[in-house]
């Protein structure tokens, strides 16, 4: 145990986010949130990637004077991506009485804090605390499962099937359909089919497949059977580890097919699919680093600037940057860092983004709303995406506006 924290330690020293060595209640000059993703395992790059992220953003915030004139402080937790392990963590972050608590990755885990926030929360009204979740997708979490607790800071599933089936060529009459078998891709496979007969009837489903999450170390069985099928596109939400293998194992196989993705822009996809995506891979994302230029925007130029001369991939997530800009808010109005002050603050907020674009927090279920591009990946972009020589460029932009859909969510309030 002590090897392990140890070596979380490092790992966060290296990412120069500021960490506790023992629990302790936050100090006067800080807020400290208590921060779980996977830093170890199969997807430890993705919690570490988001690291990252989370650290330039957090410089900025803080150096713009922070909530109350203090700082923000992660506190990093391993969930391993695996749900038991993330409970374990909550108990911590509980334990040290921290306010916030933050993830993004697995909607499995995701799923559970839900869960397990809300009913601690009903057990122990005095050490309340508030669940950020950036990145659990599944449509599930803010309809019947939403929770007053609970705010989701980023675009949920069946919003980005909206975009990722609106944006598809009128050329593409044929798809084939594969997602990771748990909450995340089963979400995706659902919304995907429902929208592609909303909005593209002519578009024939040749396959629909469910692949072993994480598991999987050869794709090369699943990319004959998409070449066999003769789709025109494959739209995948695979990410991570399980789509740089199955892009992989597509380059290995001269797989001549369009790869429609939600999540390839992750770092990670642009290495795996190389010069062989040119022109040939789309994904929906909230932005990437060309976003400025095409929107001739220079403040925007200039904090994706800063973030590329410290990290190899592009910059994805700006609703990140409105999730902190959003809780500082919330934290200034409450006057404190108040579990239920905070979430009543943060209710309906709207706030314009980087881009000049409206975010809105949406009071019903907690569903953040918020714009997102149809992006292509090829050499004729500006700015390259991990050194590949190819980069993203916008092909299609929707706004919250275009991404607002209706919510079945029957919140429970609580009694003050």
């Amino acid at each position: 145990m002590k090897s392990r924290r140890l070596l979380a330690a490092i790992c966060m020293a290296s990412a120069g986010i500021a960490i506790s060595a023992a629990p302790s209640r936050a100090a006067d000059d800080t807020i400290k949130i208590g921060y779980v993703d996977p830093f170890s395992g199969a997807f430890a790059a993705t919690g570490n990637n988001f690291l990252k992220v989370f650290n330039y953003i957090l410089e900025m915030i803080n150096a713009e004077g922070g909530p109350l004139g203090k700082k923000y402080e992660l506190v990093t937790f391993d969930s391993k991506l695996q749900p038991a392990e993330a409970l374990i963590a909550l108990k911590s972050i509980t334990d040290q009485s921290l306010p916030f608590v933050m993830h993004c990755v697995g909607s499995n885990v995701g799923s559970a804090m839900v869960d397990a926030v809300s009913k601690h929360n009903a057990r122990n009204p005095d050490n309340r605390l508030l669940y950020m979740n950036c990145g659990a997708l599944a449509t599930e979490l803010t309809n019947e499962q939403c929770d007053f607790w609970q705010f989701r800071f980023t675009v949920n599933v069946d919003q980005r099937a909206v975009a990722r089936v609106k944006t598809l060529p009128a050329t593409v009459k044929s798809v084939y359909v594969l997602n990771q078998d748990y909450l995340f891709g089963q979400s995706v496979e659902k919304a995907t089919l429902k929208y592609l007969a909303q909005y593209r009837p002519d578009i024939k489903v040749v396959a629909n497949e469910l692949v072993p999450f994480g598991k999987v170390q050869d794709f090369s069985p699943y990319i004959a059977k998409i070449k066999a099928s003769g789709a025109q596109s494959l739209v995948t939400s695979n990410y991570d580890r399980d789509l740089n293998l199955l892009m992989k194992a597509g380059n290995d196989a001269g797989l001549e097919i369009r790869y429609d993705s939600y999540l390839a822009h992750q770092p990670g996809g642009p290495t795996s699919t190389g010069p062989a995506g040119d022109n040939r891979l789309t994904s929906i994302m909230e932005f990437h680093d060309n976003v400025p230029a095409e929107e001739k925007n220079p403040a925007a130029e200039k904090f994706v600037e800063g973030f590329r001369a410290r990290a190899d991939f592009n910059f994805i997530p700006l609703d990140y940057v409105t999730m902190f800009r959003m809780l500082t808010a919330a934290i200034n109005k409450a006057g404190s860092t108040d579990a239920l002050k905070v979430a009543l603050a943060l209710e309906g907020m709207k706030m314009t983004d980087m881009m000049g674009d409206e975010n809105i927090m949406r009071a019903e279920d907690h569903q953040f709303l918020g714009p997102l591009h149809e992006a292509i990946f090829t050499r004729s972009a500006k700015l390259d995406a991990e050194k590949t020589g190819l980069g993203w460029k916008s092909e299609a932009k929707l706004s919250a506006a275009d991404l607002t859909l209706p919510t079945s969510c029957k919140m429970k309030r609580p009694t003050r």
